[in-house]
């Protein structure tokens, strides 16, 4: 059995931790008040990584995202890696334990990306039973991530949120709702964002991630947007997270910029960014 409650995450900015920022953000953390690492950096038995994220977690709430279990593969979840997980999950004891949807292994290889999933009953069976797996393990609740997309399959007979709250209504997880990859993927296959957000399952989402992304073009000129993290977030996904917040309430809010990261002041200015939205909520409220 496991803890079924939501993130306990304050409904504050936060950022994903980066060791380059570790003097800056614990001599002046500005207004980011939880920050993010990734599991797979955390699995070693000690040395700096782990000194530094145990002072982290002596000031900070600690939310840690999975990227390596492959929750969406074909066949089991790696038993090794899980093993893993679960000692850095125990170690650390986060506010927060959050992974994607997506695969990201095949057989004994693994991919160096988050691959996307076609939404079908057999999918949902699958994906149900790794969540259950993993939350057996751990212990406690797993919010999923909605991917960013750049196609669709033809064989999918549920919509991505009908696929989620599926997801959540079988196996008790919660839902990272990351406004960027919402963005990404309503440019990428021609829908409109708020229709995806008003359909999507948010009584469960127990956090929400905001992320940088390059704009591109594909083969026939259409723009395409890749979820690259190295760049600061786009206005237009800056006024999604107001309307997401409007239908939600205050929520954490993440900052993801993990390639070209900038010196602490840029990122604490994103955060600063994310704080003001937050507060013309209770302005409103």
């Amino acid at each position: 059995m496991f803890d079924h409650s939501h993130s306990t995450l304050p409904a504050a900015p936060g950022v994903g931790f980066k060791a380059s920022h570790f003097a800056a953000l614990t001599a002046d953390s500005g207004p980011v008040r939880w920050v993010e690492i990734h599991a797979e950096n955390y699995m070693g038995a000690g040395g700096r990584p782990m000194a530094q994220l145990s002072a982290l977690g002596e000031r900070f709430p600690i939310s840690v995202h999975g990227v390596g279990l492959s929750i969406g593969g074909e066949g089991p979840l790696d038993a090794d890696h899980l093993a893993r997980l679960k000692r850095l999950i125990d170690r650390v004891q986060p506010a927060s334990f959050s992974e994607h949807l997506a695969w990201s292994s095949h057989d004994t290889g693994y991919l160096n990306d988050l691959l996307p999933l076609p939404y079908t009953e057999a999918t949902l069976d699958r994906v149900a039973a790794h969540i259950d797996e993993v939350q057996d393990r751990l212990g406690r609740q797993m919010l999923l991530e909605n991917p960013s997309s750049y196609l669709a399959f033809e064989a999918s007979t549920l919509s991505e949120p009908d696929f989620l709250r599926a997801l959540t209504r079988r196996t008790g997880c919660g839902l990272l709702l990351d406004v960027n990859n919402v963005f990404v993927s309503a440019t990428n296959l021609g829908f409109a964002p708020l229709d995806y957000i008003d359909a999507f399952p948010l009584d469960a989402v127990g956090e929400i991630h905001l992320g940088g992304h390059d704009e591109d073009t594909d083969d026939h000129g259409a723009p395409l947007l890749i979820d690259s993290h190295c760049r600061a977030v786009a206005d237009p996904v800056w006024t999604l997270l107001d309307a997401v917040l409007m239908r939600t309430g205050p929520k954490p809010v993440l900052i993801e910029w993990d390639t070209d990261v900038p010196d602490w002041p840029v990122l604490a200015e994103e955060a600063r960014r994310a704080e003001e939205v937050l507060s013309r909520l209770e302005v409103s409220a």
